[in-house]
């Protein structure tokens, strides 16, 4: 899980069928040519649905993030409140938290930035979240040419 007994990695896996899920939800729309519930969040098309499990859920101080990007591009992390049970209800843009998240790679360098005061905020709030929350999902946008296959995200806990 992480190099350190006293530290717990939680990686931000891709829930494929909950994302195909979502975009079946926007294609039906399309079709049928009907608009989305008022305040309804519809997947663009770079946009991912990728959920951590809380594998321990209390006594955890959030440490930092561990992202690894194989090339250039940007990546928003949005955070999703515990009141979306995505089996039961659409996602709506209320649902979706604030700080968001923002982590980039200049074309030509091996450093990952982001803006440190609203990831480690971010991060934070993740460690409160887990104490009702054994599932967390999250809306990933990837711009500038970033996509799925070339991010590795996790969420380092101090345990």
């Amino acid at each position: 899980m992480a190099g350190d007994a006293s530290e717990l990695e939680l990686p931000l896996v891709q829930d494929v069928q909950l994302t195909k899920c979502m975009r079946l939800r926007a294609q039906s729309l399309q079709q049928r040519n009907e608009r989305p519930q008022d305040g309804e969040k519809l997947l663009r098309p770079n946009e991912y649905i990728y959920r951590v499990d809380f594998v321990r859920q209390h006594n955890l101080h959030f440490l930092h993030w561990k992202i690894q990007m194989e090339k250039a591009g940007k990546v928003m992390v949005t955070g999703t409140s515990q009141h979306w049970t995505p089996d039961l209800t659409n996602l709506m843009n209320r649902q979706l938290l604030e700080p968001v998240g923002i982590f980039w790679k200049k074309p030509g360098t091996k450093e990952v930035e982001c803006n440190e005061a609203d990831a480690q905020e971010f991060g934070e709030r993740l460690m409160e979240l887990a104490k009702i929350r054994k599932v967390m999902y999250f809306l990933l946008s990837f711009t500038d040419g970033l996509d799925p296959a070339h991010l590795k995200c996790s969420v380092v806990f101090k345990a």
